[in-house]
């Protein structure tokens, strides 16, 4: 029998059961309790091919990926009591989550600058308070923690360097 395209049938996809959810939901809340960082976003129309090295890039980063219905996800947060108002998440929602504060938010932040129309910051948990979109974009900004090392002995470096060239400039009229 020919079905023409736009008619082929798709197989019934089944109904997650009570106890799937409660596990899910239970994931979920171990999740929130156990990271410092979390980041919501949407990856709506994100490809496969896409999908797979940013799921290795942030595995690697030490930080986990996790894409679950929004109403389970929306379930425990609501139980875990968070301070602040929680971000509207529209769309295909996942999360990446982590114990580092920033780098959860860095990772999503790269991929998003290479993905502009398929990925997007919706807001996050941050030290265990909701965050805005724009406050999750401030945070993937901080730079990493080598480089504020460096700024930070270049900052105090900097006054004894004028220091000795002063003296070395006083040395030289003297002479």
């Amino acid at each position: 029998m020919y079905l023409p395209k736009t008619y082929k049938l798709q197989p019934k996809k089944m109904p997650i059961t009570k106890d799937k959810k409660k596990e899910i939901v239970a994931k979920i809340s171990d999740i929130v309790k156990d990271s410092k960082s979390l980041v919501f976003f949407n990856f709506h129309g994100l490809k496969v091919a896409d999908a797979t090295p940013i799921r290795k890039k942030l595995r690697s980063a030490g930080v986990g990926y996790l894409v679950a219905k929004k109403s389970l996800t929306k379930r425990a947060l609501d139980e875990a009591k968070i301070e602040g108002a929680q971000p509207e998440l529209a769309g295909e929602v996942g999360f990446a989550y982590g114990k580092d504060l920033i780098v959860p938010a860095r990772e999503i932040f790269g991929f998003q600058k290479k993905h502009k129309e398929n990925l997007t910051i919706l807001g996050g948990i941050f030290d265990g308070k909701y965050m805005s979109k724009e406050e999750m974009t401030a945070i993937a900004n901080i730079p990493p923690l080598q480089t504020l090392y460096a700024q930070f002995v270049n900052v105090i470096n900097s006054p004894i360097q004028g220091f000795v060239m002063a003296l070395d400039a006083i040395s030289r009229k003297k002479s």
